[in-house]
């Protein structure tokens, strides 16, 4: 049997969460039931939702605040038989949440694709093994650095901060996620001139720094403008699926012509699962969902930085996108936003070699400048894989010692 199981936090003011759930159950499919003829019955009981389980919560007084009055809270799971929808996630996504989202105090939090239907799904192309191959590094963190204040400024200056990045040592460096086609840093030219930029790096160093360009544009336009990326010698793409969709992600990782890493931004999700009453989870969002839908990396708000999440919440999303599964390779979880060098020990701590450590401004913002900050990085990771301390370490490293004095620990 093929089936999505859906699992919803629920709060009413009614507590009558059976009969809740079985209202979902009927309503999200078969629409009726009892009314109907036994002959009836007997015809659509393959497309009819299933109730699996109601588990009542705790009251919440933080719930009763928000509502100003007594709120009942449950977990129901349900499940939809998959003949009721074409395999893709807009259909799947409509039938378990379309109406549904409109329907009182409710938050999708996951979905289990149990059968035959993970198969319409691919995942990663390549995923956490795959990148590392490309870079060739398989025993740490990678590290990441994005750019910073190019927006407006010329191909020149957009190529020195990537020279800079890639010289200090890090692994991949992606554009900012609201850099488009402009006409300072035309998106063919960034590609173009970032492969001989990191090309050279590497046949100086011997160090391989991939790079994440932003793919935009009209949505009919991106699987043309993609293909043409990779055959310019792109490394990656940066890709801001919420705006666009998760199925327009999975359209870009089906086509072979493609065949690059994804980097799937968290821009605008925020939108839809910032509430702890109404939306959906971010596990679910910035793990799960991307990842089947063929994301190798996946960014999301760290529990420390400057627009931080709850850790607990942090840490859904990292199992969502590591976990053992058949159908789909494991992902990067990249927590972001604020990360400093400082709070390595904490991020490798909760995060595990599996992630990736991702700055913008506490790889820019170093007073040695962008190549800097990327040491200073590096250094803090060879230091906690080792055992050191990072205050002990930054004694024999100027850059780490630098990023400390200005930055601190966690």
């Amino acid at each position: 049997m093929s089936e999505i199981i859906a699992t919803y936090l629920l709060h009413d003011f009614k507590g009558e969460h059976e009969k809740k759930a079985e209202g979902i159950a009927l309503g999200l499919t078969v629409g009726t039931w009892t009314e109907l003829p036994q002959l009836v019955q007997k015809q659509l009981e393959k497309h009819k939702g299933r109730v699996i389980s109601v588990t009542p919560l705790p009251e919440e007084n933080r719930a009763n605040l928000y509502f100003g009055q007594k709120v009942y809270r449950s977990i129901i799971r349900i499940a939809y038989p998959a003949g009721n929808f074409s395999n893709d996630l807009p259909a799947i996504l409509t039938t378990v949440f379309g109406k549904l989202s409109l329907d009182g105090e409710i938050k999708l939090i996951d979905l289990d694709f149990v059968g035959d239907i993970q198969k319409a799904f691919p995942g990663p192309r390549f995923g956490i093994t795959g990148i590392r191959e490309k870079i060739n590094v398989f025993d740490r963190p990678l590290v990441m650095s994005i750019f910073k204040g190019v927006l407006g400024r010329d191909l020149a200056y957009h190529n020195e901060q990537l020279l800079q990045q890639a010289l200090g040592g890090v692994d991949l460096v992606k554009d900012d996620e609201i850099l488009f086609d402009q006409d300072q840093t035309p998106f063919f030219d960034r590609v173009r001139t970032g492969k001989t930029i990191l090309e050279d790096v590497y046949e100086t160093t011997g160090h391989r720094t991939l790079y994440a360009v932003n793919l935009s544009g009209k949505t009919f336009e991106l699987m043309d403008k993609a293909e043409r990326a990779a055959e310019a010698g792109a490394d990656a793409l940066l890709f801001n699926v919420h705006t666009y969709g998760l199925d327009v992600l999975q359209a870009l990782r089906e086509n072979n012509r493609i065949n690059l890493p994804i980097m799937a931004h968290p821009a605008y999700s925020g939108a839809l699962a910032s509430s702890s009453f109404y939306g959906v989870s971010f596990s679910l969002l910035l793990g799960k969902l991307v990842r089947l839908s063929g994301a190798d990396l996946s960014l999301f708000p760290s529990p420390y930085g400057n627009v931080a999440l709850d850790k607990a919440e942090t840490l859904a999303i990292a199992e969502a996108l590591t976990k053992n599964e058949p159908s789909w390779k494991k992902a990067f979880p990249v927590p972001s936003a604020g990360i400093h060098p400082g709070m390595v020990p904490d991020l490798i701590k909760d995060f595990g070699v599996e992630s990736v450590i991702n700055a913008g401004g506490g790889v820019h913002g170093h007073p040695e400048g962008a190549k800097g900050g990327a040491q200073a990085f590096r250094s803090a990771v060879e230091a906690v894989l080792a055992g050191k301390s990072l205050s002990l370490a930054a004694r024999e490293d100027h850059a780490l010692q630098k990023a400390l004095a200005l930055w601190g620990g966690l």
